[in-house]
């Protein structure tokens, strides 16, 4: 697997945030564009397994499948520059300043929701043959998704507001420790290995996953789901990009760069003289 140690990688995730700060406007648009678009598919693929075996964890098991694939053609998801491009900052690398950073942030927002449409609208054409007719199967679970997942949260309230932003946190702490985990290792192998694990754990759980969301929302409404756009907006698609915020920057980003980036120096034994002195 070739692992590569804490203090390495922690350095890796430094880097990785300074090179996508400064990365072209190009550049940012096209990996960030193509990174929603693999990840709505996969999306689309493990609602698919789920619907057609009955079976939920099957396809959380593959969804997996996406993010590995994204990640191994470098392209970035909001969620992994969350993490990645503060610790640059942090850091004070040369021209990362929180413009640059809110910058990077922008762009990729607008590359994965514009993959992510893009998929939602092929996929709708698919689910309704070209919307001739009704949703198939498939479609129509992704309605009901889009329902719960916004009106259901609006009926509880102020209780559905935290539990959808502690949804999110959770999310970005498990997706971001793949972002991470894919460090881990120099081999294609390895790093599958490492990312599939967290990933799995996060679509499993239910979490909510910004850039999933510009996928399954828009399809919702493409094929009938009953919610409007400031349903998806104000009750999940915001809460969750902050929540995926505060989630990989705390619990990932911060708390390796804290510790792995930016050891604290020993403990110092106190010697006792007394100890091992021959007796008078």
């Amino acid at each position: 697997m070739a692992y590569v140690s804490p203090a390495e990688f922690a350095t890796k995730m430094v880097d990785a945030g300074e090179q996508k700060a400064l990365m072209s406007t190009k550049d940012t648009l096209i990996r960030s564009y193509m990174a929603g678009a693999i990840l709505a598919l996969a999306a689309a693929f493990a609602v698919t397994v789920a619907v057609n075996t009955g079976n939920f964890l099957i396809g959380a098991l593959l969804f997996p499948v996406g993010f590995c694939t994204l990640y191994l053609l470098g392209f970035d998801l909001l969620t992994g520059v969350f993490t990645l491009v503060p610790l640059a900052y942090w850091d004070k690398r040369p021209g990362i300043d929180l413009k640059a950073m809110l910058r990077n942030w922008g762009l990729v927002f607008v590359g994965n929701f514009g993959g992510a449409f893009t998929v939602a609208i092929f996929m709708a054409i698919i689910f309704t043959t070209g919307f001739s007719h009704e949703p198939n199967a498939v479609g129509q679970k992704i309605g009901v998704i889009g329902e719960a997942r916004t009106v259901g949260y609006a009926e509880a309230g102020a209780s559905g507001m935290l539990t959808l932003f502690i949804r999110a946190v959770m999310c970005n702490w498990m997706v971001s420790t793949g972002v991470v985990a894919a460090m881990m290792s120099t081999s294609v192998s390895g790093k599958i290995m490492a990312m599939w694990m967290p990933i799995l754990i996060f679509f499993y759980l239910g979490f909510e996953h910004s850039i999933v969301n510009m996928f399954l929302f828009p399809s919702g409404l493409l094929l009938g789901g009953e919610f409007t756009v400031m349903d998806y907006l104000f009750w999940n698609e915001i809460p969750t990009v902050i929540g995926n915020l505060v989630g990989g920057l705390t619990f990932v980003g911060a708390m390796i760069y804290s510790t792995h980036y930016k050891t604290s120096p020993p403990r110092k034994v106190e010697s006792d003289d007394s100890v091992g002195m021959p007796a008078e």
